[in-house]
Order: structure tokens, then C-alpha cells, then sequence
């Protein structure tokens, strides 16, 4: 049966109607009745092919990094075992040097990282993009990955003390240092705040891995300090650059943004309130880092003063109504059995 363009259902006993021909007429003839005629039209089969996401992958250098750093984790512990055999480390200056192994391997890897990163989004070149560009639509892979990489290292670094036997004393001072890199990293990564954390990071992370490089080579050979000297000159300047970006991005180029209203769906926490207190923090942060670093200096320079005084020698006291020839014969004037003047000699004489 021909149909034009549609499906026809023929009822029971009945003939196709309004057809292609002329007038309607069926062309079956005999027994079969006009029937209404019921049509269904025909759902086009069109098939949607859905296109698979793609997933982001790492860049080649990316991964070349990722497997450096886990082939140098895989070798350094092996590295401070035979240095700590060879130079034969006391129990605190062991644990010290294992930890400055394991933070200028990672202070390393995440400042070549993080330059890498500024470098292809073009924030060196074009600074003002860390406050025209907020707040960031999208956030790339890399700087994700960075910031999620950061939070996992500094959260492992608490049962971390436990597994290196920090003594007591330590503890303290490591929740804190711990703390105020987990405290800032988090910050900037929920208040949307990545590339202005990465632009202070790279920087500070440097001048960490000049320290603890430093310090390596002081407990091989207590005579270098050079590396210290340089350190001391780049930590301030560090301090400076910190405080020029953050008040130059928070306080002058997010200030006079338009859009200043908190929005938590499109991540936009650019009010006066965040500011101020993302500036309180960092502006604190920097001045607590500088009291350290001042009597972390001072200390120093006491014990290189004592270190180099010259040792004054204590004459040798003579006591009054002692003889001389007493003395010849005696130590620190006090005359021996042997001597001349013995009170079993004089007795001898007298009698």
C-alpha cells in the first residue's frame, strides 16, 4: 500500500481513504466500505550523539615535574641516611637536617611549579590581571591542582611530627608554622583569591629554599655562611614585595572595582569587610615574620661575638710574707714537703 508521507492504519473491514488518487477513492475495490481513515504521523529519528567531556590532563612539563619530584621523594631519605652516617648528626641536629631536606625539595618543586604557571597566563607580564580578572569565571587545572597539592602537603605535615619525634619544645612552633601556610592557602583558594596567592608564594617559597639549602650546607660545614647572608637580604625585600602586591591588588585595584557586592554563586567576595580583613591578615603575618626574623639575627650575632672574644688569661696570685725562695719551690705559692724551710727541717736544726 502506498502511502504519501504518512502511516495510514486501516480499520477492519474497511478501505483507505483521501489517498493520492483523484477524489479521495481508494483504489481497492470489492466488499471494502469507505472507512474514516485514523493517520499517525511518524516521529523523525533523529539520533543526538552526545560529545564526551574532555578531561584536562596535565601538560608535558607538568608531568615532568610531578615525576621528578617523586623520584627526588623517592631518593632523598636514602641521601640524608648516608650524609647522617658519614658526618655522624647528634639527635637534634638529625632531625633538623631531615627537615630541611624534605621542605627545600618541596620549596623547590613548588616555586619552579608556580613560576611556570604565571608564566603561561600571562600574570608577569600583565600584573593588573590579578584585580581586572576577579572574580575568575573559570579556574584552570594547573592552578587547582597547585593549590590542592599545597593543602595536602601542609595537612600532612601533622602526623608528620609525630613520625619524626619532634621533641615537645618544637611542637609549638611547628603547629604555628604549619597553621599560617594552611590559614593563607585555604583563604585564598575559597575567597577566590588563587593568582594573588600564587604571585606571593613563588617568592616566599624561594626565599625559604635559600634557608634551608643553607642551613644543609652549615651543618656539613659550620664555617658557611655565606648562603645565610644572602637569605637574610632576601627575606626582607620578600617581606616588602608582599605587602606592595597585596595592598596594591586588595586595597587600590579591587577597591575600585564595579562590581563590589558579596555573591557566594558567582564567587565574588570583593566587599569592604573581606578586604580588610585579608589585608589585617597578610599585614600581620609579615609583621610576626619580621619579629622572628630580628631575634632569629640577634641571636645569631651573640653567639658569633662570644664565639670570637678573645680569652683573657688569669695572672697567677702571689701571697704577701711568703719568701721567694718559698716560692721558687712551691706551686701557686704554697711551698712543697720538700722544701727547705719544712717544719720537720727546723726542728732537726734546733735540736
Amino acid at each position: 500500500m502506498r502511502t504519501s508521507g504518512a502511516w495510514r492504519v486501516l480499520p477492519t473491514g474497511g478501505a483507505a481513504a483521501a489517498g493520492p488518487h483523484e477524489g479521495g477513492r481508494s483504489p481497492l475495490r470489492g466488499r471494502q466500505s469507505r472507512q474514516p481513515v485514523t493517520q499517525l504521523s511518524a516521529p523523525p529519528l533523529a539520533f543526538s550523539v552526545k560529545k564526551p567531556e574532555l578531561v584536562p590532563t596535565a601538560r608535558p612539563y607538568q608531568q615532568k615535574l610531578l615525576s621528578f619530584l617523586l623520584l627526588f621523594s623517592t631518593m632523598l631519605p636514602s641521601l640524608q641516611q648516608k650524609i647522617n652516617r658519614r658526618m655522624h648528626f647528634s639527635k637534634t641536629k638529625h632531625s633538623k637536617f631531615n627537615e630541611s631536606g624534605q621542605l627545600s625539595a618541596f620549596y623547590l618543586f613548588s616555586c619552579i611549579w608556580g613560576t611556570f604557571i604565571l608564566v603561561s597566563e600571562n600574570y608577569i607580564s600583565d600584573p593588573t590581571i590579578l584585580w581586572r580578572s576577579y572574580p575568575p569565571n573559570l579556574m584552570t587545572f594547573q592552578v587547582k591542582f597547585f593549590y590542592i597539592l599545597q593543602l595536602a602537603y601542609w595537612f600532612h605535615a601533622f602526623p608528620e611530627l609525630y613520625f619524626q619525634k619532634t621533641k615537645k619544645e618544637d611542637i609549638p612552633r611547628q603547629l604555628v608554622y604549619i597553621g599560617l601556610y594552611l590559614f593563607h592557602i585555604a583563604g585564598a583558594y575559597l575567597l577566590n583569591l588563587n593568582h594573588l596567592g600564587l604571585v606571593l608564594l613563588v617568592p616566599h617559597y624561594f626565599v625559604e629554599f635559600l634557608f634551608h639549602i643553607s642551613r644543609l650546607f652549615y651543618f656539613t660545614d659550620e664555617k658557611y655562611q655565606k648562603g645565610f647572608s644572602l637569605w637574610a637580604v632576601l627575606f626582607v625585600l620578600g617581606r616588602l614585595l608582599t605587602l606592595i602586591l597585596s595592598v596594591l591588588t586588595v586595597g587600590f585595584g579591587l577597591a575600585r572595582a564595579e562590581n563590589q557586592k558579596l555573591d557566594f554563586s558567582t564567587g565574588n567576595f570583593n566587599v569592604l569587610g573581606v578586604r580588610i580583613a585579608v589585608l589585617a591578615s597578610i599585614c600581620i603575618t609579615q609583621a610576626f615574620m619580621m619579629w622572628k626574623f630580628i631575634n632569629f639575627q640577634l641571636r645569631r650575632w651573640r653567639e658569633h661575638s662570644t664565639s670570637q672574644a678573645p680569652t683573657v688569661k688569669k695572672k697567677p696570685t702571689v701571697t704577701k710574707g711568703r719568701s721567694r725562695k718559698g716560692t721558687e719551690n712551691g706551686v701557686n705559692g704554697t711551698v712543697t714537703s720538700n722544701g727547705a724551710d719544712s717544719p720537720r727541717n727546723r726542728k732537726e736544726k734546733s735540736s
